[in-house]
Parts: structure tokens; C-alpha cells; sequence
């Protein structure tokens, strides 16, 4: 007959040998204290008091880098958050070869984060934000692989600069309008130029011209006390030829 202190012994036991692992989890056994094999989702038996088993989430996670003051390679301070979103592939690497694989990660993304921004100009930071976030997470990636961590994605957030930058930047967008404007009003001017001088040249080679120049000598001089005096251009004479043959 089994004692109510040896019935309550094994219902323990039996209680602490299942273990139930969801879909999003794996399961890394450890008999005492070495690595055994990884469990997938389901109920599962382990042999209690020997055995160990440590949970590890697979699902996409994300871990939010502060803000960070980091000079440009232009020496502009610029302070800056990021998000990182990475992925577990291997269980049994990220808890047997580091110690706090999400501590890990987001220390590297902040290292990453700080040699890559200062590599750049803030022109670069602000037109190729996609581009400098892709690098960091090339780097950060190629770094935790080993851990059996995939690092997704990484997106820089807010870019702030300081005040008088922001002036600087004003004046210089500023200026940028202003220029193009100046270009755009000179392109106007020599397409005008330009259809003003073929429409001389056709005048002239028909002697349209002459016919023009004798409407405005009427219209100007309709009223009655009116004396004109017009000096007759070449290009008049030339056409009056024309018109005589």
C-alpha cells in the first residue's frame, strides 16, 4: 500500500513530467545541465528533477532603441530612435550561446546605429533613410546569426536636428526655390525669344511685314490733326521691293 506522502510524491512527479509547448514556442531540454534536444509545440513528457526545460518565443519581436545623440560625419548632432524586429530560427543557439539574446540584440543595433550615422552627412541621414536602416540591419544580422536570431528589419524613427540647422536648412530650401524659379523664368524668355524670331523671319521673307508696318501708319493716323513721322526700317524697303514684283 502506497503511503498518502508517496501518492502525493508521484502526482507531483507525473504533474511536472508534462509540459505543454505552444505553436509560437520551442522548448530546449536540458538533463542535468546539458543539452539535450528541442521540443516543438504539443504535450510533451519530460522525466522530472532531471531534466529542464527553458520556453523560447519564435515570434517576430521588437525591442525599441532609445534615442541617441550621434555626430554626422559632417559634424551635426542629430539625435535618433530606431526600432529593431527580429525573429528567433534556433532556439538551443539563443539560449546556449548567449546569455540574454534580446539584451544582445538591441546593444549591437545601438553600436550599429552609431557607426553607420556617423559615416554619413545629414544630407545622406535625411534623403536615405532606407537605404542607412537596410546597412545597420545587414550588419546587425550578420552579427547575430550565430545566436540563431534573424534580425528582420530595422526602421529609424524620429531624426531631430538641432534649431539652427533647421534655419540653415530653411534658407537653403529657400534659396533652392528661389533658383529654380530664376531658371524657369529664363527658359520662358528664350522659348518667347525664340518664336518671336521666327515669327520676324516669316514677316520678312513674305513682306507681311510691310503690310503690318502701313496698318499701323492708318490706325495712327485715323484722327484728323494727327501727324506721324515713322522712320521705315530695311526690312519695310525690302518687303515693298517684294510686294512690287
Amino acid at each position: 500500500m502506497f503511503t498518502p506522502i508517496i501518492v502525493l510524491i508521484i502526482i507531483f512527479l507525473l504533474f511536472k513530467s508534462v509540459i505543454i509547448v505552444n505553436q509560437y514556442e520551442r522548448g530546449i531540454v536540458l538533463t542535468l545541465g546539458t543539452y539535450s534536444y528541442t521540443l516543438g509545440p504539443g504535450l510533451k513528457l519530460v522525466f522530472p528533477l532531471l531534466q529542464r526545460v527553458i520556453k523560447v518565443d519564435i515570434r517576430i519581436n521588437t525591442i525599441d532603441i532609445p534615442k541617441q545623440e550621434i555626430i554626422t560625419k559632417d559634424n551635426v548632432a542629430v539625435t535618433i530612435n530606431a526600432v529593431v524586429y527580429f525573429q528567433v530560427t534556433r532556439a538551443e543557439d539563443a539560449i546556449l550561446k548567449v546569455r540574454d539574446f534580446t539584451y544582445a540584440v538591441s546593444q549591437y543595433a545601438q553600436t550599429a546605429l552609431r557607426d553607420v550615422i556617423g559615416s554619413v552627412e545629414l544630407d545622406q541621414l535625411l534623403t536615405d533613410r532606407q537605404k542607412i536602416s537596410d546597412e545597420i540591419q545587414k550588419i546587425v544580422d550578420s552579427e547575430t546569426a550565430e545566436w540563431g536570431v534573424d534580425v528582420t528589419g530595422i526602421k529609424l524613427q524620429d531624426i531631430a536636428v538641432p534649431d539652427n540647422m533647421k534655419q540653415v536648412m530653411a534658407k537653403q530650401a529657400q534659396a533652392e526655390r528661389e533658383r529654380r524659379a530664376t531658371i524657369i523664368r529664363a527658359e520662358g524668355e528664350l522659348t518667347a525669344s525664340i518664336n518671336l524670331g521666327k515669327a520676324m523671319q516669316t514677316l520678312a521673307s513674305t513682306g507681311a511685314i510691310s503690310l503690318r508696318t502701313l496698318q499701323t501708319i492708318e490706325n495712327a493716323s485715323n484722327g484728323p490733326n494727327n501727324t506721324t513721322i515713322f522712320g521705315l526700317p530695311v526690312e519695310v524697303l525690302e518687303g515693298f521691293k517684294k510686294l512690287g514684283k
